[in-house]
């Protein structure tokens, strides 16, 4: 044992050991960086797919949407511009149906949806390519089931929303022929869009005027409007004492004027 010590001693002490050591190091550090080098990064992936989902929402838009948004979706007398509206506009207009139409003078309808859900992507990641704006959102920041509170939510709904949807949320009448659409059976993603994005002549409302939170409540008390049972029998769409009166004055005049007529054909 101490002869191989003392022959190892002898070796870290001869002229050629410092060089000799100073060579491996460097071919081993050599060795794994181009081994690393070869091996393509996470972010790299992540920052070509990107690249490639947006090159392709490009196509897309130059084929669909450019006629009336223009080229660079810059806008025109037709179509509003759409830079720095964000992906969650789109997400939400594209996903929805609502866009592309036909008639841009008319109000979007929700239809059936003209693009997939991978080429909507491609195109909210484009236009969101062009500037900064509301991102679109995703299934982990959903969480109204878990957060969301309804007795919050109704409050806020009846004072942001109801004035438009109606307290049941199931829509109503606006100015020059325009109408708030009925939001049951509506995705939570698109009604979350639809707050931070502002629509048509929906109002945008901000984290700072609603928050994360406040939105998550306000999906909860729709879905629990959508799923409350009718107790009290034909609900006539709960829109509220207009249609009830109507339906009422209807069928009781309607009774009223039956039973004169056949007395009066009895008196004969």
């Amino acid at each position: 044992m101490k002869l191989s010590l003392g022959r190892l001693s002898s070796y870290r002490r001869h002229k050629l050991a410092a060089p000799a050591l100073m060579i491996i190091a460097l071919l081993s550090i050599g060795t794994t960086f181009s081994i690393a080098s070869a091996l393509p990064s996470t972010s790299k992936m992540e920052a070509t797919a990107q690249s490639t989902m947006i090159d392709e929402g490009k196509q897309i838009f130059a084929r669909g949407c450019s006629s009336c948004h223009g080229l660079n979706a810059e806008g025109s007398s037709i179509a509003p511009a759409l830079v720095g509206v964000g992906a969650a506009a789109v997400d939400f207009q594209v996903g929805t149906g609502r866009m592309p139409m036909a008639d841009m003078s008319q109000q979007a309808m929700r239809k059936k949806p003209v693009y997939n859900a991978e080429q909507t992507a491609a195109l909210a990641a484009y236009v969101a390519s062009l500037a900064p704006g509301p991102d679109s959102v995703n299934d982990a920041q959903l969480t109204w089931e878990r957060d969301g509170n309804t007795a919050k939510g109704g409050e806020l709904f009846r004072t942001n929303c109801a004035m438009c949807h109606n307290f049941a949320a199931q829509g109503g009448a606006l100015t020059q022929g325009k109408y708030a659409p009925t939001l049951m059976g509506v995705e939570a993603k698109y009604i979350y869009e639809a707050m931070i994005t502002g629509p048509q002549s929906m109002p945008k409302f901000t984290d700072k005027t609603i928050t994360p939170a406040e939105k998550l409540s306000i999906i909860k008390y729709i879905k629990a409007a959508q799923s409350e049972p009718a107790l009290g029998g034909a609900s006539l769409g709960r829109v509220g004492p207009v249609t009830e009166g109507l339906l009422v004055w209807t069928l009781g005049l309607g009774l009223l004027i039956g039973i004169a007529v056949w007395l009066a054909s009895k008196a004969r």
